[in-house]
């Protein structure tokens, strides 16, 4: 089945891309360009920020993918507001509460022990939120990969498997904070390299060219409003706010720790 959250790929392609081309193998080659012509400048654009915020995700977002859709940068709150959009057995926040899975992962990374110790539990929440309608993994590891650095690590994605990823991914987003994807990612973290390494870093990730396509695609399940659909949401949105307190909990466990310490 298409992904065609707009309605329109009969007329205007996949998503719309600017060349209104439907066919999937020229589209992704057309993505992968758009994302290897935008990744240095990303990264630039990334390294010149303090503190980086939701609004920051976006404006990666459009640089990475400005070139091939006309909507590169907007959010599934302004592209598909009622939409329900899910990949396998992974139904992705309401367009409404994305913005707080995202900010809620950005605000743990920001303390580089945290990052530092829960790459993986970071890397779900901004999964789970899934702002954009495609290019979403390209522009969380861009981002997650600067916010590593940050806290003077790397994770060598050139040795994870594409395959293997996405399956702690799904159990990470089935079960948020119990450890999954930081489980996988562990043997692959390092010492942080050179910030003008960063871009060559992450273009050695296994299948990021979409060369080896994953089985499941996005798919709009109906509308958030769906009573159908109400129970999943209820049952992620309380697992995910489960796993952020206890996060909170930890964190303040912590700050008490080096309090102590400090006195």
């Amino acid at each position: 089945m298409i992904f065609d959250p707009f309605g329109d790929f009969s007329a205007r392609g996949y998503l719309r891309n600017f060349a209104g081309e439907k066919d999937s193998e020229i589209v992704k080659r057309l993505e992968h360009s758009s994302f290897s012509t935008g990744i240095d400048e990303a990264f630039s654009f990334l390294g010149g920020k303090d503190r980086i915020t939701y609004d920051d995700f976006l404006d990666v977002h459009r640089i990475l993918f400005e070139a091939i859709y006309p909507w590169a940068g907007q959010d599934r709150l302004t592209t598909a507001a009622e939409l329900a959009i899910s990949r396998g057995d992974v139904l992705f926040a309401r367009p409404h509460d994305m913005r707080r899975s995202v900010d809620f992962g950005l605000d743990l990374a920001r303390d580089p022990a945290d990052m530092a110790k829960k790459p993986g539990e970071i890397m779900g929440y901004f999964a789970y939120g899934h702002p954009f309608l495609d290019g979403n993994g390209r522009t969380i590891m861009v981002v997650h990969t600067e916010l590593a650095q940050r806290a003077g690590i790397s994770i060598d994605w050139g040795a994870t498997d594409k395959a293997q990823y996405l399956t702690f991914l799904t159990r990470e987003l089935a079960e948020p904070g119990k450890g999954h994807l930081d489980g996988y990612l562990g043997p692959f973290v390092g010492r942080a390299v050179g910030h003008e390494q960063l871009a060559s870093h992450v273009s050695r990730t296994s299948g990021l060219d979409s060369s080896t396509p994953s089985i499941d695609q996005n798919k709009v399940l109906g509308s958030v409003e769906d009573t159908a659909l109400a129970a999943r949401y209820e049952q992620q949105e309380l697992r995910q706010e489960v796993a952020r307190s206890e996060s909170q909990k930890e964190r303040g466990r912590s700050d008490g720790d080096r309090g102590g310490r400090e006195r």
